[in-house]
């Protein structure tokens, strides 16, 4: 086994506290939402949501996580990121499953939307309880980790197409979104019983104890000078927006393109994102490291774009079937899996670490809030743009998101930063 992926053993292994409570049990995910998110999008074709309302609730729900996100650092500061996770999380994943369930139209999938922004809270609180006790020379491996783990979510995906297979599409969905509700409600009761508040978690809970939310809030222009000061801290934004966009764009219509323009059959789809997860994670534990494990992280970052860049211009040129998909209709989507799983999954990893790599470590979930907050107020538009776009045609926002990596290319090649510590290399 390469060293560098040994090494990344070694840290799933050597995981203890904040870090083994937030990577262990990140898999849940496969058994609550990692099930249903295949169909999310076709399930509310099938209840009569247009491509158009479909991406204006991708953006809603943006401008709703812009709102969380900005007031997710005053709120981790003061509750503790231990206590803000495990609210937040009922609120932005238990509730809203229950809405899923029993959605009706459009108006059922908006409030959803609108509760469901409360993830960007715990992403600030969550984020915070993972690091912020780990060092920085692991940063780049601890989200590997939790990436790898995500990913190995998508292995229980069988169990949605046997549902769906037997049941239908309508009835098997609402089911699933009731077992969500379940196990994520578990998941959140799990982590706050093996997780601990944080070193900083405590140190600014003492600290603005007393102190109003407006308050805390004006103090956002002191925070906000820091981002702008730091020019590898804007860099890192221009990244993660990019990556945003894309990840906005594929997570709502890549189902819909491949059902609707495709063909493939209903029950076939949540196949697609499980062998996406099994390539990303042999990815993560084979070349990814060998790629990121290195002092300079520009290279891996150049790699990332461009191939992801390249599944999704093959997705847009796959030639749509006369009735059905056909072998060579898989064929080539198998390429664009190969291909988004590694460019995706290296995007994601970099995109987080460098956002933690530039971050002010005592100012971390304020200037996190910030920073998801400018990323979310670029992104939002790319769902309903990307909404219009399918409602022509269901490539099209395959053609707007090669646009965006072409993009990210150019930015990482000419405007590239180093004004922090990259991580150095590991033995």
């Amino acid at each position: 086994m390469p060293r560098s992926s040994s090494s990344l053993v070694s840290s799933l292994l050597g995981l203890r506290g904040n870090g083994r409570a937030c990577v262990y049990t990140e898999p849940m995910w496969g058994l609550s939402m990692m099930l249903v998110l295949p169909y999310a999008s076709v399930f509310m074709l099938a209840l009569g949501v247009h491509d158009e309302q479909i991406g204006l609730l991708a953006t809603i729900s943006m401008l709703s996580q812009v709102v969380f996100g900005l007031l997710s650092g005053v709120i981790t500061d003061k509750l503790g990121r231990r206590l803000t996770t495990a609210v937040f999380d009922v609120v932005a994943w238990s509730i809203p499953c229950l809405i899923w369930a029993v959605a009706q139209n459009f108006w059922y999938f908006l409030v959803a939307a609108v509760i469901n922004g409360a993830w960007q809270v715990t992403q600030n609180s969550w984020d915070c309880l993972l690091v912020e006790d780990v060092s920085r020379s692991e940063l780049t491996k601890v989200y590997s980790l939790v990436k790898a783990a995500g990913e190995f979510s998508a292995l229980f995906a069988p169990i949605a197409a046997l549902l769906v297979s037997r049941f239908g599409l309508e009835p098997a969905v609402r089911l699933l979104y009731l077992n969500a509700f379940v196990i994520m409600t578990a998941k959140i009761v799990i982590l706050y019983r093996w997780s601990t508040e944080t070193a900083t978690g405590r140190l600014r809970r003492e600290q603005t104890r007393g102190v109003s939310t407006w308050r805390l809030l004006g103090e956002y222009r002191g925070v906000l000078g820091l981002i702008v000061s730091s020019k590898g801290t804007l860099f890192s934004l221009a990244i993660a927006a990019i990556v945003g966009a894309v990840a906005l764009v594929n997570g709502t219509f890549w189902q819909v393109v491949i059902n609707q323009h495709l063909l493939v059959p209903d029950p076939l789809l949540p196949f697609f994102p499980m062998v996406r997860s099994i390539l990303s994670v042999l990815f993560f534990f084979t070349i990814i490291p060998r790629l990121t494990h290195a002092r300079h992280l520009q290279r891996p970052t150049l790699w990332g774009f461009g191939v992801y860049l390249a599944g999704q211009v093959l997705l847009v040129t796959i030639p749509a079937p006369a009735g059905t998909a056909t072998l060579s209709t898989y064929a080539l989507l198998g390429v664009c899996l190969l291909l988004d799983a590694f460019g995706g999954s290296i995007l994601f990893m970099l995109a987080e670490s460098l956002v933690a790599l530039h971050v002010d470590q005592h100012e971390r979930s304020r200037v996190m809030a910030i920073q998801r907050t400018c990323v979310m107020l670029v992104t939002a538009p790319f769902g309903w743009i990307s909404g219009w776009l399918s409602g022509m045609d269901r490539t099209w926002p395959f053609v707007l998101t090669s646009g965006l990596l072409v993009l990210g290319l150019a930015v990482t090649a000419r405007l590239w930063v180093t004004t922090h510590t990259e991580p150095s290399p590991v033995a």
